[in-house]
């Protein structure tokens, strides 16, 4: 399965967020990082061309989905497994409590 998810920082593009067989990938855009006042999504995620790779949902990204009662309702209403964290990512993040969203991709998008 693989999912993405455009990240937004400030409604700037900045990122992909992906979900992939091997785990998560997260990767800053090109253009985004040649902007002059470009500022990192978090602050472990440091501005740098490379991919973050990790076998989990980075903590970053994690921190944004629900929680709580909130999760619950989720799980009863919109029937999400709460293990599920791209489907939540991709859900619920699209506008987060600060600067940073993420827009699910969907397969037609071309990307």
């Amino acid at each position: 399965m693989n999912r993405k998810g455009k990240v937004y920082f400030n409604n700037d593009f900045a990122g992909v967020i992906e979900e992939n067989d091997d785990g998560f990938l997260f990767t800053y855009d090109v253009d985004y990082l040649r902007q002059a006042e470009c500022k990192p999504i978090s602050l472990t995620m440091s501005l740098e061309a490379k991919a973050y790779n990790s076998k989990t949902m980075p903590p970053f990204f994690d921190g944004l989905i629900p929680e709580g009662w909130l999760l619950d309702i989720v799980e009863k209403n919109w029937k999400i497994d709460p293990r599920d964290r791209m489907s939540l990512l991709l859900a619920f993040c699209k506008d987060c409590i600060g600067a940073v969203s993420v827009i699910p991709v969907e397969k037609h998008d071309g990307e």
